[in-house]
């Protein structure tokens, strides 16, 4: 079997080695690049702002890199942030942030709607103000969501994603090594991941069917709308999180399968 493995570049080499040691052909192929904004100065205010919050949301591990670069930059300590509490959408930024000695809340599903179900959210009616740590054209649901219950929202946008370029020159070589025969898993964690693996095969005379490990409902329910709009089967296993154990054993029983 192929694994496409699409996290990006500096975080796809554990699950790489890992499907490699058992067996499986890994081919590494980016769909996100995310890039640092500029620190400007509506970024700075914000900054001056995240003393006031109660809850700080983290949706990933560059949100972690530039959200503390900034705030470094911006003169704040985490000492000044100690009555802050920390929710982390994962276990890889939750992971990054308990390398700053930072413990945050982790969802059991890591989307924002697993979030929301943490008590942090569900119990406490305290909380008047929350920031966000976010990348630009990401999903909005989780904010809209507690600004309907009178929360004030410090929306973060730190990074922009887009589709590495490199990505666009090797895709047709990664195609070549697909054959009739040969079972295609393609791990997609995003919707922008989904919509540049959807570009990339529009510009492609070959069609590989592929079965699609998504992350969440969510993510699961897109695919299956874009299965709606065309004649050709979708196949999906959705994740409920993007830990190598819980890929590799759903690769494993759909191997079983095939």
């Amino acid at each position: 079997m192929l694994f496409i493995n699409t996290r990006p570049e500096d975080r796809a080499s554990t699950l790489t080695q890992a499907l490699q040691e058992v067996g499986y052909q890994v081919e590494a192929l980016p769909l996100l690049e995310l890039v640092a904004e500029p620190f400007l100065e509506s970024l700075q205010q914000l900054y001056q702002q995240l003393e006031q919050v109660q809850v700080i949301v983290v949706v990933s591990p560059t949100a972690v890199e530039v959200g503390m670069r900034y705030l470094q930059q911006a003169g704040i300590s985490l000492d000044q942030l100690k009555h802050v509490q920390w929710i982390a959408v994962g276990q890889a930024t939750a992971q990054a942030l308990a390398k700053l000695s930072v413990v945050s809340h982790v969802p059991e599903v890591e989307s924002s709607e697993g979030m929301l179900e943490l008590p942090i959210l569900k119990q406490q009616q305290h909380l008047k103000k929350i920031a966000f740590w976010r990348g630009f054209g990401g999903r909005q649901f989780m904010m809209q969501q507690l600004q309907h219950q009178g929360v004030e929202i410090l929306n973060f946008v730190l990074y922009s994603r887009q589709c590495p370029k490199q990505s666009a020159i090797i895709f047709p070589e990664i195609l070549k090594k697909i054959s009739l025969n040969h079972p295609v898993a393609v791990l997609i964690s995003s919707e922008a991941s989904w919509n540049n693996w959807q570009q990339l095969r529009a510009q492609s005379e070959v069609d590989p069917e592929c079965v699609y490990l998504v992350l969440g409902g969510r993510l699961a329910q897109i695919l299956k709308n874009a299965q709606m709009q065309t004649s050709k089967v979708i196949n999906i296993i959705q994740l409920d999180n993007l830990s190598v154990s819980e890929i590799i054993q759903r690769v494993d029983a759909w191997q079983g399968k095939v």
